[in-house]
């Protein structure tokens, strides 16, 4: 079964090129290729794959513009690596001058041209991050592009993405639409599995997120201290001391400064317990 070309629309949220590469609507078929697509087939190249592993052997020496021509070719001949990799540059301006529309082209190549029927194993972090970016510029649109809001695509990109892939980003994003009552009816209940299994897979903010709702409680679900503070202990610890993480922080301290003598011991045995259960999934995957 292969993605429909309906409408679609992106933004960049974390994914890794797997062992290659080292938190917005409009009808794809009927948009031009970006801009910067086209690059005549170069004798460097054997192929596109040979094109694929130069620009990532360029990009990891730490010339991002020079990489740009190599994976250019492997993007026109339809390596996914590659496509989403220019939509990540083109989006965070690595390498290129930043541009979402640009970006968004590339990541809408990769989500149009996968077919779960013949999908590549290897290419699947990739996929499910254009899926998020897809949903995440659909939630905003871009300015002064073709590229509109439209809340209903990004909640079905994310819904893919968070049941195909089991990918967390999309699960802590769905449940965002959730929490915040954007384009589905408010409802902290229907955001609690999204960030459940979001948080297992260690994400930080559905972490931090599910730690505070369960600590205090909300539109009917019942208070878990133990359990919140627990949650809000894990991630304020992989939190650090990065800036865009002080909402984490934030958070943590107020909780603590609520929390009882027995509400901290609990959430320590509580800890103890999810330490172990991490310990055991590492050593079943191994």
């Amino acid at each position: 079964m292969q993605i429909s070309d309906r409408p679609i629309f992106v933004i960049v949220a974390g994914a890794l090129l797997g062992a290659s590469v080292c938190a917005p609507a409009w009808a794809l078929d009927a948009q031009p290729a970006p801009p910067a697509a086209s690059v005549a087939p170069l004798p460097m190249f054997k192929d596109p794959r040979d094109a694929l592993r130069a620009g990532v052997e360029t990009l990891q020496r730490g010339d991002a513009a020079k990489s740009v021509q190599a994976f250019s070719f492997a993007a026109d001949s339809g390596e996914a690596l590659a496509q989403w990799q220019l939509g990540k540059m083109y989006a965070s301006g690595e390498g290129v001058r930043k541009n979402d529309f640009t970006a968004y082209q590339y990541f809408a190549r990769v989500v149009r041209e996968y077919n779960e029927d013949q999908a590549n194993p290897r290419n699947v972090p990739v996929v499910a991050s254009a899926f998020v970016a897809i949903g995440v510029y659909s939630l905003a649109g871009i300015p002064n592009t073709a590229v509109k809001r439209d809340t209903a695509r990004a909640q079905e990109m994310f819904h893919y993405a968070a049941t195909t892939f089991g990918d967390p980003n999309a699960q802590y994003n769905l449940a965002r639409m959730y929490l915040d009552g954007n384009g589905v009816p408010k409802s902290v209940r229907q955001s609690l599995p999204w960030l459940g299994y979001a948080a297992a897979k260690s994400h930080q903010e559905s972490q931090a997120v599910l730690g505070n709702i369960l600590f205090n409680g909300a539109e009917g679900v019942p208070r878990q201290r133990a359990r919140g503070l627990m949650f809000l202990t894990v991630a304020r610890e992989s939190a650090g001391t990065a800036e865009k993480h002080n909402w984490i922080v934030q958070l943590y301290d107020k909780a603590m400064e609520q929390a009882t003598d027995f509400d901290r011991e609990a959430a320590g045995v509580e800890l103890r317990k999810h330490l172990t259960r991490g310990g055991r999934s590492a050593q079943a995957a191994q």
